[in-house]
């Protein structure tokens, strides 16, 4: 404990860097993700009567339904241009100028939604959700990629942890806010629209006060001394000269190529299980059945005894849970590893799914049923947030050397991205076809991950980028392909502990 609380000591500046981050990054997911929710009737409201004051008739519920569904989905469509634009940024500009450009299309969002019903424009609403989609998909990419490469190799899982902490008080925060309490009521709904402003002007006054990535300065910019400075500003004033080496030779095993291409990542077999863990376990991620788990939710609660109009402040109760637990994740990522905490959470989530598939069938049947599967669903967020929520964050950054990382990034974003705009798309239809059921799918996706994970996956924990490229070698390469990449690898790290 000690050394931990040193470490903490010594990395003040590094958890500033990553609040600044958080608030402007993953936070406004989290944050846009969950506000929709509670307004929906009064914006569904403001659509009908402004359709009648400009046609003169009322508008079908069909056409209602239609232009609500456009205000949801094109947030996904935003996260996706977010997500494709998010490498160039980043390797153009450097990643803390790419992270203050986040901001612009939140600031536009909120201008847009906030003055929407003032000039009757239901258009005004759909633009801003484009714009604020297209934040989240930037904001996320970049804050994981950012937050990663600040961070030294002891801190690294806990650094990028923060980013999954940062979208569960999102969440949460978007719940708070919509209550009727609060901003939930039709005379203030355009305000709590466009309270994503206010962490957008925060971090675009705190983060010009912090240094870019070390990585990024050293690998890409070639500026040793910038790097030199930032660790010092950020990891203060001990003894980094491990972790430089690591950076240099980092630098000297690319070769001095250049960022790749999402192309390249399909075409070069160095990275090639690199691509397909990161596609299996991470972009894959919306197959885990969570948005299904708190879909169910309400139903559960119900039929628990608990009154409808209570039901908001016990998703409250989730939302903390989940907080909670990425908070918790954070504090063993560093102890049980990566490998571990990814597939035992797995395989409790799919027992958990497995039984709330049985307890949802049955719950008419025996009156304790729904307490059971209230449990369940507190015991899957649980499991989520120690282990995928958490663990995943820093995945890409770990797995993949400086010069594929964006384009890593990006692949996992836009499949992200891609992946929920499809389910928003058939979640109703599944639901119809399956009810219960439909958690059977979502089971066997977590079954097949924790198998995939414990049997497959290498642990990354307390190495450095090139010893885990050297594990994946191992699955990379057969024969002398194999042994002559280690060496490579090898050379490259040898070449630079003399210099």
């Amino acid at each position: 404990m000690t050394t931990f609380a040193c470490k903490l000591k010594m990395s003040y500046n590094l958890f500033l860097l990553a609040f600044v981050l958080g608030i402007g990054g993953a936070f406004q997911y989290g944050l846009q993700v969950s506000i929709i929710n509670s307004p929906a009737e009064y914006i569904k409201s403001f659509i009908r009567e402004t359709w009648l004051k400009r046609y003169g008739s009322s508008p079908s519920e069909e056409i209602i339904t239609l232009v609500w569904s456009f205000v949801v989905s094109i947030y996904s469509i935003g996260g996706l241009l977010g997500s494709l634009s998010a490498g160039y940024l980043s390797v153009r500009f450097g990643r803390k100028k790419a992270m203050l450009f986040t901001n612009i299309p939140a600031l536009l969002s909120a201008t847009l939604m906030g003055l929407s019903r003032l000039c009757g424009s239901f258009e005004m609403i759909i633009a801003g959700r484009l714009f604020s989609g297209v934040c989240g998909g930037l904001a996320l990419n970049i804050h994981l990629m950012y937050a990663g490469e600040c961070a030294p190799r002891k801190l690294r899982g806990l650094i990028a942890i923060t980013a999954s902490t940062a979208t569960a008080i999102g969440k949460f925060v978007g719940f708070a806010l919509g209550l009727r309490e609060v901003l939930g009521v039709d005379a203030l709904w355009p305000i709590l629209m466009a309270v994503n402003a206010l962490p957008a002007l925060v971090q675009l006054l705190t983060l010009p006060f912090f240094p870019d990535s070390p990585r990024y300065l050293l690998i890409d910019k070639k500026d040793k001394e910038g790097c030199i400075k930032a660790v010092k500003q950020l990891w203060g004033d001990g003894d980094h000269t491990a972790e430089i080496d690591d950076m240099m030779a980092e630098q000297e095993a690319i070769h001095g190529e250049k960022s790749k291409s999402v192309c390249d990542l399909f075409r070069d077999k160095a990275v090639r299980w690199q691509l397909i863990t990161l596609f299996l376990v991470s972009s894959c991620m919306q197959f885990i059945g969570v948005n299904v788990v708190y879909f169910y939710a309400y139903d559960v609660f119900i039929k628990a005894g608990i009154p409808p109009a209570q039901t908001h402040y016990v998703s409250l109760g989730v939302g903390i849970t989940e907080i909670l637990t990425t908070v918790l994740c954070g504090f063993l990522i560093e102890r049980a590893g990566r490998k571990t905490l990814l597939w035992k959470s797995y395989t409790v989530m799919a027992l958990a799914l497995g039984l709330l598939t049985v307890t949802l069938s049955l719950q008419d049947s025996f009156f304790w049923l729904p307490y059971c599967s209230v449990a369940l669903i507190f015991i899957f967020i649980m499991s989520f947030g120690i282990g995928p929520a958490g663990v995943l964050c820093p995945l890409p950054t770990e797995i993949f050397i400086q010069s594929y990382r964006p384009a890593a990034y990006v692949f996992n974003g836009a499949t992200n991205w891609i992946q929920l705009f499809v389910l928003g798309l058939l979640f109703p239809f599944i639901v119809e076809g399956l009810g219960s059921f439909c958690f059977i799918i979502f089971l066997t996706y977590c079954l097949s991950m924790a198998i995939f994970v414990f049997l497959v996956m290498p642990e990354t924990k307390g190495k450095t980028m090139l010893q885990v490229m050297e594990e994946f070698n191992r699955l990379n390469y057969r024969g002398k392909k194999r042994q002559t990449a280690l060496q490579q690898s090898t050379c490259s790290v040898m070449i630079v502990t003399r210099l």
